[in-house]
C-alpha cells in the first residue's frame, strides 16, 4: 500500500509542477506582450518555456536578486571612487590657483608677464593630467562593469536559464536585459515557490 501511496504522491507532486509551469509560462507570455516587437519575436514559445521551467523552483528569483545587490555595491563603489577622484581634483586645481595668486602678488611687476606664461603652462599640465587621469577612471569602470555583466551573464548560463551566455553583441545584451525585467516582475508579483497570485 505505501508504495501505491508514494507513487500517488509523486503524480500529484508532478501535477502541480505542470501546473506551476503552465502558470508562470502565462505570465511569461503576458509580460513579453509588453516589449517592443522586436523583442517579442526573439522570445519563442519554447524559449519561454524553458525560462518558466528554470524559474519553477524559485531558484533564479534567488540568484537574480543576489546579482542585483552585487551590481549596485559595485556602482555604488565605483561611483564613490569616481568622487573622490573629482574630490582631489577640485582640491588640486584650489591649490594651484592659490598658489599663483600667491606668486603673483609677491611678483615685481615686470616680472608678471613670464611668471603669468609659466603658471599658464603649469596649468594646462595639470588640466591634462586631470582629464588622463579621469579618462583612466572611466575606462576602469567600463571594464569592472563589463566584467560584471560577463559573470551575471556566467552565473545565469550555469543556473539553466534560458537566453544567457556571455556576449557583448548589444543585440544579445539588450534581449538579456529584456529576459531579466521579465524574471524581475514576475518576482513583484509574486510568481515564486508556493504564490499562485499572478
Amino acid at each position: 500500500m505505501e508504495r501505491y501511496t508514494g507513487v500517488f504522491e509523486e503524480a500529484v507532486d508532478g501535477a502541480r509542477q505542470q501546473e506551476r509551469h503552465y502558470q508562470l509560462l502565462s505570465a511569461l507570455q503576458s509580460l513579453v506582450k509588453e516589449l517592443p516587437s522586436s523583442f517579442q519575436q526573439r522570445l519563442s514559445y519554447t524559449t519561454l518555456s524553458d525560462l518558466a521551467l528554470a524559474l519553477l523552483d524559485g531558484t533564479v528569483f534567488e540568484i537574480v536578486q543576489g546579482l542585483l545587490e552585487i551590481q549596485h555595491l559595485t556602482e555604488k563603489s565605483l561611483y564613490n571612487q569616481r568622487l573622490r577622484l573629482q574630490n582631489e581634483h577640485r582640491v588640486l586645481r584650489q591649490a594651484l590657483r592659490q598658489k599663483h595668486q600667491e606668486a603673483q602678488q609677491a611678483c615685481r611687476p615686470h616680472n608678471l608677464p613670464v611668471l603669468q606664461a609659466a603658471q599658464q603652462r603649469e596649468l594646462e599640465a595639470v588640466e591634462h593630467r586631470i582629464r588622463e587621469e579621469q579618462r583612466a577612471m572611466d575606462q576602469k569602470i567600463v571594464l569592472e562593469l563589463d566584467r560584471k555583466v560577463a559573470d551575471q551573464q556566467s552565473t545565469l548560463e550555469k543556473a539553466g536559464v534560458a537566453g544567457f551566455y556571455v556576449t557583448t553583441n548589444p543585440q544579445e545584451l539588450t534581449l538579456q536585459m529584456n529576459l531579466l525585467e521579465l524574471i524581475r516582475k514576475l518576482q513583484q508579483r509574486g510568481c515564486q515557490v508556493g504564490k499562485t497570485a499572478l
